[in-house]
């Protein structure tokens, strides 16, 4: 497996992921899976490569002392590249969106009006530490017809360079141009600004990551910018809840994973039920090691009982800890809950627990987030979990997508007017 030692400007990968852009996006339903179908069978050939690129990346982040988290999520393990094999067996499985005829409408004149589905162009992909977004980010851009330009994290490079490559010669094989997808093999915070100001060839900036990746990118881009912003992720247990049931979904939210940006970050319960639904609550986090901040109305009424609570700060209701820290508070209705919501959410998750459908109904139509939940846990806003196949990532942006976006989610419509000789009076 040979890597292209060159080092090239930014301006010129762009451009050519240009050029290259026309081709991906005319290529049939038939060259994408083959495409993918040779991905699959060189990542599996050249695994060993990978590993030992892979291998460079963590020694060189524990030598940098990188925390043991980070250094983790760096990792390629055996469950890492089973999941990239895994995501190029979903995204085969997903129909082609591009080419798509949607709502067509017969005008009086005769004219027969649709929105044929087209890929968005060129896609800049702005992430950090995990290596396998490298090939997720790839084969949605591909099903969906677009070039990618992608930029991972320093602390991955050789990983993701030894993937992109890979990625272009299953493009090379099945004759189009490499370019299609590309690797700034630059790690500095420069080339990010240099990648985001090239208006003239890339249609979309996407980035995934911390903060100040994200607000870095939104402040400088000079293309539009769909953010993956962080996930400061609600749940509202309501008066109405079945408490039992409901302490289960939230301990699902909280500690399954409590790393990724659909956790839950902060509890939101009715005050009529902190009697009964608390001690249980409380119990049921102790044993799970979260550590629980509370508001003073819960602390006042438990700290005695529960010594292991402490108070929030302020600034708790606008954390997003990554970590099993849950910050919970009483609210004496659900507009207080939705209220706190708007002030302190990031349009990410957010899910009530209740057994009254007309609350639900008016909790579903009141919160704004990219994905409102009812008596279910805050992990299932997840693309592959809603049935997309996989995902690009979660956007928190409503202008052009709205949370978990797929191959659908990265293409556009153009008008298409089919007529018979028609002439405007």
């Amino acid at each position: 497996m040979k890597q292209n030692d060159r080092m090239p400007p930014i301006e010129e990968i762009a451009e050519k992921a240009y050029g290259a852009s026309s081709n991906i996006a005319s290529a049939g339903s038939e060259t994408k899976l083959n495409i993918l179908r040779t991905l699959k069978g060189l990542l599996i050939k050249h695994k060993k490569l990978i590993e030992a690129e892979n291998y460079k990346d963590v020694e060189n982040a524990k030598s940098a002392g990188l925390s043991k988290p980070m250094t983790d999520r760096l990792f390629i393990s055996e469950k890492t590249f089973d999941s990239m094999i895994d995501s190029i067996e979903d995204v085969m499985k997903i129909k082609d969106p591009v080419g798509e005829i949607e709502n067509i409408t017969t005008r009086p004149n005769g004219l027969m009006v649709g929105r044929m589905r087209i890929p968005l162009g060129v896609i800049g992909i702005i992430y950090e530490s995990r290596p396998n977004v490298t090939i997720d980010a790839s084969i949605l851009c591909l099903l969906s017809g677009n070039a990618v330009i992608l930029r991972g994290g320093s602390e991955a490079i050789n990983s993701n360079k030894i993937l992109a490559s890979i990625v272009s010669e299953s493009l090379e094989i099945n004759g189009l141009p490499p370019e299609a997808v590309s690797m700034v093999p630059y790690t500095d915070r420069s080339a990010i600004k240099e990648l985001i100001s090239q208006k003239k060839y890339i249609d979309l900036i996407i980035p995934r990551g911390g903060e100040g990746l994200i607000s870095f990118v939104t402040e400088n881009s000079k293309i539009p910018v769909i953010k993956h912003d962080k996930g400061v992720c609600h749940i509202y247990v309501d008066k109405y809840a079945d408490v039992s049931e409901s302490i289960g979904v939230i301990i699902n939210s909280k500690a399954q994973r409590p790393s990724v940006c659909n956790a839950l970050e902060t509890l939101l319960v009715h005050s009529e039920i902190l009697d009964k639904f608390m001690p249980l609550m409380l119990g049921e986090l102790k044993k799970n090691n979260v550590e629980t901040r509370v508001d003073g109305e819960i602390l006042h009424i438990f700290k005695d009982k529960f010594n292991f609570i402490t108070p929030a700060a302020d600034a708790d209701w606008d954390t997003e800890y990554l970590n099993l820290t849950l910050s919970v508070k009483a609210v004496k209705n659900m507009d207080e809950a939705i209220k706190h919501i708007k002030l302190h959410g990031s349009n990410h998750t957010e899910s009530i627990m209740t057994e009254n459908y007309s609350r639900a109904l008016e909790f579903i139509k009141k919160v704004n987030s990219s994905c409102v939940l009812v008596n279910a846990s805050t992990r299932f806003n997840d693309g592959f979990e809603l049935g997309l196949g996989a995902e690009i990532g979660i956007s928190t942006s409503k202008i052009h997508a709205f949370g978990p976006m797929g191959a659908r989610e990265l293409t556009t419509t153009k008008f298409i007017v089919l007529g018979n000789y028609q002439k405007r009076l």
